[in-house]
């Protein structure tokens, strides 16, 4: 193809000079498919509506999951380490200090009985904290949380 300085578009070397130069020449495809067997371009993708944002965003991604799941695990280890912390301490003392733990607190009790004795009180004092912990760490966590996923849940049935 040769190009015509005075014009901004190719002419084709088989337009004669005579013919008007002002009529660009079609090198465009059609709108529509020429062929049947060509490639088509795929269709192109519905636009997806966005989901309305809330001032919360998701349950799935809510950091209050995250301070209930340290909560709880707090909760365990306290109430984890007062039991097994005591009763383990209760047998290297009585693998490791046998004469200590037979030693009499009273006549007919030995010191080994009597720390295996207050070993009920100790869970029950585990019991307690696991509980006070609840209370006080865990339960507000998880109340905010199912009165968030309610409002979640009632902002998206309204929002159908």
């Amino acid at each position: 193809m040769s190009y015509d300085r005075s014009q901004s578009y190719p002419v084709p070397p088989h337009v004669p000079p005579h013919l008007p130069s002002h009529i660009p020449p079609h090198n465009s495809s059609p709108s529509y498919p020429t062929y049947p067997w060509a490639p088509q371009d795929p269709p192109e993708p519905e636009p997806t509506r966005q989901p309305h944002r809330h001032r919360h965003t998701a349950l799935g991604h809510h950091s209050d999951i995250r301070v209930l799941r340290t909560a709880y695990r707090w909760q365990r280890r306290v109430a984890t380490l007062t039991a097994l912390g005591y009763f383990t301490l209760f047998l290297i003392l009585s693998a490791a200090a046998p004469s200590f733990m037979t030693s009499e607190v009273t006549e007919g009790l030995t010191l080994g009985l009597l720390l295996g004795l207050i070993q009920v009180p100790v869970t029950c004092v585990a019991i307690a904290l696991y509980e006070y912990t609840a209370r006080r760490g865990v339960d507000p966590i998880a109340e905010r949380i199912r009165k968030q996923t309610e409002l979640d849940a009632k902002r998206a049935e309204s929002g159908r």
